[in-house]
C-alpha cells in the first residue's frame, strides 16, 4: 500500500538520533515522531542515556499501540525500536 509520503527507507525503519536535539525539545520531538508513523512503520531511537521516564510517557499515551525494543542498551550507547502496529 503507498503512503502519501516519501519513505526514507524501504525496510520502513527510520532512525531518529536524540542526541543532536536540545533537551528541552526531545520528548516533543519525539512524540511528533512517533504521531507521525504509520503502522507497520518502526522509528529506531538512539540515545546517550536510558530513557525510562520517556518510555513510561510513551506507554501511557500509546498502549499496545506501539511497542518498544530495545536493540542496544549499554552506558553511552542506547538504540531503542518505536513500533507502531498495525490494527
Amino acid at each position: 500500500m503507498a503512503h502519501p509520503h516519501l519513505h526514507l527507507q524501504d525496510d520502513q525503519l527510520y532512525p531518529f538520533d536524540a542526541r543532536g536535539i536540545a533537551k528541552r525539545f526531545r520528548h516533543a520531538a519525539i512524540f511528533g515522531a512517533l504521531d507521525a508513523l504509520f503502522p507497520g512503520e518502526t522509528m529506531r531511537f538512539c540515545n546517550d542515556h536510558d530513557p525510562l521516564p520517556l518510555l513510561d510517557q510513551v506507554r501511557a499515551r500509546y498502549g499496545e499501540k506501539v511497542e518498544i525494543a530495545y536493540v542496544q542498551r549499554e552506558p553511552g550507547v542506547i538504540v531503542i525500536d518505536f513500533a507502531k502496529m498495525r490494527t
